[in-house]
């Protein structure tokens, strides 16, 4: 399971569409889950 502080995404590794973790892990060859930090210490944008 993800940390605390940490947030799963999926992304289609052609297009770089944003999609659903479980549609990512529906489609392993062409997708990714990234896993990036959230809260107090996550990214600044």
């Amino acid at each position: 399971m993800a940390d605390r502080n940490t947030h799963e995404r999926g992304r289609d590794a052609s297009t770089g569409q944003f999609i659903t973790v479980r549609e990512a892990e529906r489609r392993p060859r062409t997708t990714v889950v990234e896993r990036y930090k959230t809260g107090k210490h996550g990214p600044k944008n």
